[in-house]
């Protein structure tokens, strides 16, 4: 059910319900964003992503409905693909099974419609879209782990992939609060697009899985090198990059905030030289990820926040001018959300902690628990902090805030708060 509403106020609470014969839904909440150009001064966001159902349960979720924020960006990996077992995998419930039908990956629409189905019966994310708006794009695992395009992780027929991606894309927008605008076309559908704040913020919100060259050195953490560094290379198609471009160039935000799937910042994984990367992340599209960077700096961004996804853990980073030079200038920061359930309990300390903090020494904040991040966008500052919750095997855990950072208005960079 698709309800595209005309002609509400902006700036504007709004309550709903659905009636269907005699059965009335539940009220949910949304809210309008203040009128175009206008002097917002401030609002709140929540960034949440990976919730691998069979992980454990959407804690997070459930407080995140409790949070004062104004609307909630879905990174990606909504849900899973891979079989969750009539236990729940690791919710092992006793007081229900599940059928067989959930006990195998998914791979056509008929499937993907039904793992929707199960990972909304979830209260704790009933909770959260009920409370708040939500603005969504996609990662990989809505339709098959590391995709590239139309390349699949198992190298497949392309028609063949195709035909799945078509299968996932459909279901994605039938179970998400998106517009006709991106009801797919078959195996494509336009999901980047733009939104604002007034004159506070203007958001791009990104896909970078549908337009991407395979990756390089067949997926695997390598050193950058001539394959992965090809100018031709591209993360986000030559479309969307110069959408992102001209919108940044025609903009008169305060703010730009870059919501998007991957690790944008380099992410070293080695204290020896050369030092593997991730060659799914933008590590693995350098020459992608400069041009990028190279129109930010000639736009005028001075005040960039980029939001990502897909790792399971929480990161704050300084975007710098070359990453490989510490002393290099500040041109934005970025901040990854963990996950909500996938990857289980996680660990405040994960085991390569050391390494990845004297690694990467424009890395400010390395967190292996589950949870989301809190953004405050504000005329003169911006405040971000790390809700962690206390673990997700079991129902009930409680929350907390792990670490604050700052990055002022005009001075790009992280501060404790």
């Amino acid at each position: 059910m698709h309800v595209d509403v005309k002609g509400l106020m902006p700036d504007s609470h709004y309550y709903y319900r659905f009636r269907v014969g005699t059965w009335i839904s539940p009220a949910g909440r949304t809210r309008t964003a203040p009128a175009a150009g206008s002097d917002a001064g401030g609002m709140r966001l929540a960034a949440v992503a990976c919730q691998a159902y069979q992980d454990g349960y959407y804690t997070a979720h459930r407080h995140l409905a409790q949070e004062d924020v104004d609307v909630v960006f879905h990174l990606g990996d909504y849900l899973y693909e891979y079989p969750v077992d009539a236990a729940g995998g690791a919710r092992r419930y006793n007081d229900r099974t599940l059928p067989d039908v959930f006990n195998r990956e998914t791979t056509t629409l008929a499937d993907y419609r039904l793992r929707y189905a199960l990972y909304k019966s979830d209260p704790d994310l009933r909770a959260a879209h009920a409370r708040h708006p939500f603005l969504v794009t996609w990662d990989d695992h809505e339709t098959e782990n590391n995709y590239a395009g139309a390349v699949d992780e198992n190298g497949s027929p392309r028609e063949q992939f195709l035909a799945r991606r078509a299968a996932a894309y459909r279901a994605y927008w039938e179970n998400q609060p998106l517009r006709a605008e991106q009801l797919p076309q078959g195996p494509d559908a336009r999901l980047y697009r733009r939104l604002a704040w007034g004159s506070l913020a203007q958001f791009d919100l990104l896909d970078t899985r549908q337009y991407r060259s395979d990756q390089a050195y067949d997926d695997r953490p390598h050193a950058p090198g001539a394959e992965s560094d090809d100018p031709a290379r591209t993360l986000t198609g030559a479309a969307q990059e110069r959408w992102l471009l001209d919108g940044w160039r025609d903009s008169d935000a305060l703010w730009h905030v870059m919501p998007q799937q991957v690790c944008f910042s380099q992410r070293r994984f080695d204290l020896t030289a050369p030092a593997r990367v991730s060659m799914d992340a933008w590590d693995g599209y350098r020459a992608s990820r400069n041009r990028v960077m190279a129109g930010a700096k000639a736009a005028g961004v001075d005040n960039w926040i980029v939001l990502t996804g897909d790792v399971h853990v929480g990161y704050a980073f300084d975007i710098k001018d070359d990453f490989d030079d510490p002393q290099s200038r500040t041109l934005g920061t970025e901040f990854t959300c963990t996950s909500i359930a996938s990857g289980g309990n996680g660990s405040e300390k994960p085991a390569n902690w050391d390494t990845y903090m004297k690694a990467n020494p424009h890395m400010k904040y390395y967190d292996g628990r589950r949870g989301y991040v809190r953004v405050e966008l504000g005329r003169e500052k911006a405040q971000v902090d790390f809700r962690t919750v206390s673990g997700i095997t079991q129902p009930g855990g409680s929350i907390s805030t792990s670490a604050s950072f700052v990055t002022e208005v005009g001075s790009p960079g992280l501060k404790s708060a």
